[in-house]
């Protein structure tokens, strides 16, 4: 979806990118996460389009020392991060 240099713009918690073709997707940050030792962001679509439903998390790896995000491939490892976020966030409404 985005490359790892095309991160625009960052502040309230509404991210910028854009896609392979140019256009720009606007994105709420929905948390930061670490698992394994990286760092994930989970977005949500600002505004709801034809390839991103407006439930739908988008997890990215951000990368601290270039300040980018990098999309992740790997389906399994997506749905890692996602299930650990679940877990925390459950963790914490049961506190």
């Amino acid at each position: 979806m985005a490359k790892d240099d095309e991160i625009l713009e960052e502040g309230d918690e509404l991210i910028e990118l854009v896609d392979d073709d140019g256009n720009v997707i606007n994105f709420k940050l929905l948390d930061v996460t670490e698992y394994k030792g990286e760092k994930y962001t989970l977005l949500l679509a600002a505004e709801p389009n034809d390839e991103i439903a407006e439930d739908e998390v988008v997890i990215f790896r951000f990368n601290e020392k270039e300040e980018t995000l990098e999309p992740i491939e790997d389906e399994t490892l997506l749905q890692e991060v996602f299930d650990f976020y679940q877990s925390e966030t459950e963790d914490e409404d049961e506190d």
